[in-house]
């Protein structure tokens, strides 16, 4: 279990390569499969999100990190009927096979890395939000997850 950002971005510092998803977790997703939710096509990796930094972000490393992880559709964006109650943010490795219907990176080839403690998704919260306008990229991450739940 991961607990501060700085956790991650020492991961990061060490090995690039680094990715964030959330879901109910690697065994769910290997006995599930990945598949495009709309078409009901298999995917060629789990859709994830990159934790390195594009070449264009010229400002810390850590925003760019929390803008990641923020823009999760957390527990707190989870519906409230208990209908995927063991869904978490997880952080892993692996070779991208591909891009999702969304331009998400399909990770293949696995290696789970850890969870997000939700003490980290909410810090990430508090970096991204204090410096940009968060709202306006959770409303837009928001639109996107309910297309695919």
């Amino acid at each position: 279990m991961l607990y501060q950002l700085s956790e991650v971005e020492r991961l990061l510092a060490e090995t690039p390569g680094l990715y964030v998803r959330y879901s109910a977790g690697y065994a769910s997703d290997l006995e599930d499969g990945s598949v495009d939710a709309e078409s009901g096509l298999p995917l060629p990796g789990l859709s994830a999100h990159p934790l390195d930094a594009e070449p264009w972000w010229t400002l810390p490393r850590v925003e760019w990190i929390a803008r990641q992880i923020s823009r999760l559709p957390a527990p707190r964006h989870a519906p409230q009927d208990g209908s995927r109650p063991d869904r978490f943010a997880w952080l892993l490795r692996g070779t991208v096979a591909g891009r999702g219907p969304d331009g998400e990176a399909l990770i293949a080839d696995v290696e789970v890395v850890g969870r997000l403690a939700e003490c980290l998704i909410e810090q990430a919260d508090r970096v991204w939000g204090a410096r940009f306008d968060a709202e306006l990229g959770r409303r837009e991450a928001e639109l996107v997850s309910v297309a695919h739940a």
